[in-house]
């Protein structure tokens, strides 16, 4: 057998220091963050975080360890990620659709700002 080394599931924690700093274990993927939010992927499903003055104190991927220092605002769960919809083809079919419909309206539009500002002048 093979001898490496397999990250094991973590159990899911959150520990809030006065406000300030929190501790969040079993995380297993930071999706995005700035100063302003952090979404995280843990073991209990999606953390988001929000405040203001946020950063990232200190950051252990093997563990899935993860503090953060800020002013502490919000903090919800939920199960998946919102707006990473899939589009199916008759989605994008139909946003071709409207841009087609409308393109015409815009060239004209175009077309007559265009003249007139020759003109004009």
């Amino acid at each position: 057998m093979e001898n490496y080394t397999e990250r094991t599931s973590f159990n899911h924690g959150i520990t809030i220091n006065e406000r300030k700093i929190i501790n969040i274990t079993g995380v297993n993927k930071i999706e995005s963050f700035d100063d302003e939010e952090f979404l995280l992927d843990t073991n209990m499903g999606y953390l988001a975080i929000k405040g203001s003055e946020l950063e990232i104190l200190k950051l252990d991927t093997k563990d899935g360890i993860i503090f953060i220092k800020g002013n502490f605002d919000n903090l919800s769960y939920f199960e998946s990620l919102k707006g990473k919809r899939k589009f199916s083809f008759l989605d994008k079919l139909f946003k071709w659709v409207w841009v087609i419909k409308y393109f015409h309206l815009y060239f004209v539009l175009f077309l007559v700002l265009f003249i007139l500002f020759f003109f004009w002048n």
